[in-house]
């Protein structure tokens, strides 16, 4: 759904006004954002603060009650489904990786390319040359070449990680929803996720939920802190920490 031309912003992502309630309480409350095409943020808030219900949003999960939610430009979010959203180039990754456990690192990367799943192209489907170079591609970026052929439930908790950002990656979004991408790591995968997310960003739009600190500091990207579904402060990490207010709820002294 195209949004009026009042409502079109040169941001890939652009919230404004947003709210959304559950049974009166306010899980939402007056939020705008933007994200700029090629940015990568990090979202950062205490629990509660609405980081989930905001993606959730963005996704098509759930709907507000008001504001404008538009995606590329002009794109009416609100008036989507979920799976019309992720057509459109939206792709998320929960905090729990979910992958194929038994079935192994190259065919699950496989069954995530975005390719003609038509019933007829499904049938008579041959991997084609150019999934191949596109799944050496995505093998590469998530540091998973040696392990390709192991099977995905031997993985580390770090390298399912990793796994399900490649297979975000072969369904080639324009935007990426990443949520709390290193709990649970060691400090080398932690590190290690930084260098991947930062390599992504090259060329893809990236938003980052984390509470790692950090971790948000190694990205060293533009910081949102969320708090009472609204944004209450802005800028980067040295900027955000040095907040009263974001001490005060999230931080702590």
């Amino acid at each position: 759904m195209i949004a009026s031309d009042s409502r079109r912003t040169s941001a890939l992502l652009y919230l404004d006004g947003v709210h959304v309630s559950f049974d009166g309480f306010h899980a939402i409350n007056n939020l705008s954002l933007t994200i700029a095409p090629g940015e990568m943020r990090a979202i950062i808030g205490p629990n509660g603060a609405g980081k989930t219900t905001m993606m959730d949003i963005i996704t098509g999960k759930t709907r507000p009650d008001e504001g404008d939610v538009l995606f590329d430009g002009r794109t009416d979010l609100t008036r989507l489904n979920e799976s019309e959203i992720a057509e459109l180039g939206i792709g998320r990754k929960f905090q729990k990786p979910t992958v194929f456990e038994n079935q192994s690192v190259d065919d699950n990367l496989l069954l995530a390319l975005r390719d003609d799943r038509r019933v007829g192209a499904t049938l008579f489907w041959r991997q084609q040359r150019s999934s191949t170079e596109r799944i050496e591609q995505i093998l590469e970026t998530i540091r998973l070449e040696d392990w390709r052929n192991a099977i995905a439930g031997s993985l580390s908790h770090g390298q399912k990680q990793w796994l399900e950002i490649g297979m975000l990656l072969a369904q080639d979004p324009k935007l990426l929803l990443v949520d709390e991408p290193v709990a649970g790591m060691t400090d080398v995968e932690t590190h290690q996720t930084a260098e991947l997310l930062k390599e992504i960003n090259r060329d893809k739009t990236v938003m980052v939920v984390e509470h790692d600190m950090t971790f948000v500091r190694e990205l060293g990207v533009k910081v949102t802190c969320l708090h009472e579904g609204a944004v209450l402060a802005e800028g980067s990490i040295d900027q955000v920490s040095a907040n009263e207010r974001v001490i005060e709820v999230y931080l702590g002294r």
